[in-house]
């Protein structure tokens, strides 16, 4: 068997209002018949969870594993709640929609109530028998991340240190439940590559329950090497979001996208297989590493519709799946030697 388990999908982007994607039971059934053989929930949706009732119910939460027509839940997604952990003043109002109705238009109640939702996820996670809740950090600084004029300062260090304060309660429960806080480093978040991941890790003092949602698309928007990302970051990647982008050299524009639509940019996002990530690499490179956890399709594309991104995605992340191997490829050739032995070899006696 592969040591990665997959494929599995985020249901986020595919919920809606008409079938099959209106209920749990009927987009898992739709899920299984492409062959994904796990979901992630958007701990947001009350279509797919109720959050109050998994965070105090176990037995709610065997009947919610029992409605997935036979899929595993990998992981409960709580991106919207976790960015609304810090929002700077300049996206307050764009944020606003993701907040529960009666927060809206009140910054501290809003924030309030982001905490407690995140330490409701943690616990409904628990309770489900998971070990990790991707999510992101909110930020902060975003606005500062090339500033003109320069930044004053401490305000790196300042913001950091508020970011890790609003965190700590919420790491504490996660320590309670032993479920990792899997940040998806992601432009916009203050958690965007990984020296600042560092830094937060650092404001944090190194808390164990600090971890990574790794997807490799963000590292190609930023230019970064997601592969050797891999390789400095293995200890924390407990999530992994399978999502294809490329970048495209412009004469006109480049990461920032010119205020342009996704199909307008040198960078966007693309449905597995269609972008420039190299997910041979990518997989190897985890398989390598020991990662273990659900390979999970986040479908985003500008071209390609979903439900063909989502069929063809089941099935890109079955063929990149790596099965360990149980000997060594050279084993044939070997013998057995002992100490006498390689020191005749060695010309040593």
């Amino acid at each position: 068997m592969a040591q990665i388990k997959g494929p599995a999908l985020f249901l986020a982007q595919f919920m809606g209002d008409k079938k099959p994607f209106n209920t749990l039971e009927n987009i898992t059934a739709w899920a299984k018949s492409l062959g994904f053989l796990g979901v992630q929930l958007p701990a947001w949706d009350g279509r797919c969870i109720d959050l109050d009732k998994a965070a105090t119910s176990k037995a709610y939460c065997d009947d919610l594993k029992a409605r997935c027509n036979g899929l595993a839940i990998t992981d409960l997604s709580t991106h919207l709640q976790g960015q609304l952990v810090a929002v700077h003043p300049a996206y307050d109002t764009m944020f606003d929609g993701f907040a529960a109705p009666a927060v809206r238009g009140n910054v501290k109640a809003r924030t309030k109530w982001a905490v407690e939702e995140l330490k409701k996820a943690l616990k409904a996670s628990a309770n489900l028998g998971l070990s990790a809740m991707p999510t992101f950090s909110g930020a902060l600084l975003w606005p500062f991340v090339y500033p003109w004029p320069q930044r004053p300062a401490g305000i790196v260090a300042e913001g950091f240190k508020e970011l890790a304060a609003r965190w700590k309660p919420i790491l504490e429960v996660a320590d309670k439940c032993g479920v990792a806080c899997a940040y998806e480093i992601h432009p916009g978040e203050d958690l965007h590559d990984g020296v600042t991941f560092e830094q937060f890790l650092k404001a944090t003092k190194n808390h164990r329950c600090v971890a990574i949602n790794y997807d490799p698309s963000h590292f190609v928007l930023q230019c970064l090497d997601y592969v050797g990302f891999i390789t400095e970051y293995a200890p924390h990647i407990k999530a992994f979001h399978v999502k294809d982008a490329e970048f495209r050299m412009s004469a006109k524009s480049g990461a920032y996208g010119g205020y342009q639509d996704w199909k307008g940019r040198p960078g966007r996002f693309r449905s597995l297989g269609d972008g420039t990530v190299d997910f041979k690499q990518v997989f190897t490179k985890m398989t390598e590493i020991g990662y273990a956890s659900w390979a999970v399709l986040e479908w985003e594309c500008c071209i390609k519709d979903g439900s063909q991104g989502a069929k063809e995605g089941a099935a890109f992340i079955s063929q990149m799946l790596i099965e360990t191997p149980t000997k060594a490829f050279d084993d044939f050739a070997g013998g057995k030697a002992d100490t006498k032995t390689n020191r005749r070899i060695l010309g040593l006696q």
